[in-house]
């Protein structure tokens, strides 16, 4: 059988950043807080002319420029940071990278889990015609209230993931573990910027889906946990990770080193909570850092609350790192532009979508910008003009 997976992986974030550091200086607790407790040492914000859309199509145009555009007939983007309520986010995007008209294009929804669900509709797709090539991309913005508990966990990143037959990267395997419950750990209403959290709720919702989809794996006759070798989590913060996968450890009766899942935190330390992107770029910093990965079996842990979890295995194919892009991620971190937590909070309070006429300053050096909205529409346009 033709193994369908993960052929190449793209990573896109905010133009500015925010050091936790300075965050706890205005809020006057120990920097620790944030460094120990959740893990997590600054987060990314979009300038006012960047959202999932900019993000996306500057990752997919990587994708895009050393692919090529031959086979991709569709495009799934996955976002719980939607910008319109019928038009799907991707098809902005398919008209920034001047994708052809034969292509589908649509935009999946269930909190952070949203690109894990868009991925298997792709391996679908893939193994019904194995000529075609599925573009996903996951994109978005965590917007909590100021002063709140969750204010440490905002983040923006994006995350294309090019889907094929025989992938550079790696093989899917068959078999998946799923979980589904009725909760209400973290939700968004239709009426709100930023989203409503019970956090104590979803460290539990979150635990309780990662080993529910274990035991599901293993019932589906998935591999056992000593046959991998490495794991990645979702990501709303590092630390809940950790506390999942500890747990985990005791439901099978294995040991469990933290610094085990080390690696796939580098990159979600720096760019704070991305929702449907953050397994995606948790995955991304395995495959860079981590040099031992030939022929081995890794898993994939997806997490979306309200809440709907998932468990994929995957392995990764002999010479990934011929393919891989070494430091570029690291160097889209670096050239983030600092913020003080005043400059954030006015982003912040600017909000995020909006249906009003708007004209939105040249501020993001992406390939990409929000222009504004005209005539009650969102604008795009290629940062420089050809």
């Amino acid at each position: 059988m033709t193994a369908i997976g993960i052929h190449d992986i793209a990573i896109a974030t905010g133009h500015h950043v925010l050091e936790l550091d300075d965050l706890a200086e205005r809020l006057g607790v120990d920097p620790a807080k944030y460094h120990v407790g959740i893990g997590q040492d600054a987060f990314s914000v979009p300038a006012p002319d960047e959202d999932i859309v900019t993000m996306g199509a500057a990752a997919a145009k990587e994708i895009i420029d050393r692919h090529g555009v031959e086979g991709i007939r569709t495009v799934l983007f996955a976002t719980e940071s939607g910008v319109d309520q019928s038009k799907a986010a991707g098809v902005f995007v398919h008209g920034l990278l001047g994708l052809p008209q034969s292509v589908r294009v649509v935009e999946l929804k269930q909190a952070c889990y949203g690109g894990t669900a868009a991925v298997q509709l792709a391996l679908g797709i893939v193994a019904r015609a194995p000529h075609e090539r599925v573009l996903v991309i996951a994109a978005d913005v965590a917007r909590y209230d100021v002063d709140t508990a969750a204010e440490p966990t905002q983040g923006a990143g994006a995350a294309a993931v090019l889907v094929t037959a025989d992938p550079d990267l790696i093989e899917i395997e068959p078999a998946a573990g799923v979980f589904t419950a009725d909760v209400d750990d973290f939700w968004r209403p239709n009426d709100r910027s930023t989203a409503l959290v019970d956090g104590r709720l979803s460290v539990t919702a979150y635990v309780d889906a990662f080993v529910g989809a274990w035991d599901d794996l293993v019932a589906q006759g998935g591999p056992g946990y000593e046959d991998i070798v490495r794991w990645v989590h979702h990501q709303p913060f590092t630390k809940m990770a950790i506390k999942a996968h500890r747990k985990l450890a005791q439901h099978v009766g294995q040991p469990f080193d933290d610094a085990e899942l080390a690696l796939g935190f580098t990159y979600n330390k720096q760019t704070g909570n991305t929702y449907t992107a953050s397994i995606w770029i948790a995955l991304a910093a395995l495959l860079d850092l981590d040099d031992e990965l030939d022929g081995q079996r890794i898993a994939m842990f997806s997490y979306g609350s309200g809440s709907v979890g998932e468990l994929l295995t995957g392995i990764v194919r002999p010479g990934y790192r011929a393919h891989r892009r070494e430091g570029r991620v690291r160097s889209l971190l670096e050239a983030r532009v600092p913020l003080t937590v005043d400059a954030y909070r006015e982003l912040h309070a600017a909000g995020a979508a909006t249906s009003e006429d708007t004209e939105r300053p040249r501020v993001t050096t992406a390939p990409y910008r929000f222009a504004g909205v005209r005539g009650g529409a969102r604008r795009y346009e290629p940062t420089t003009q050809d």
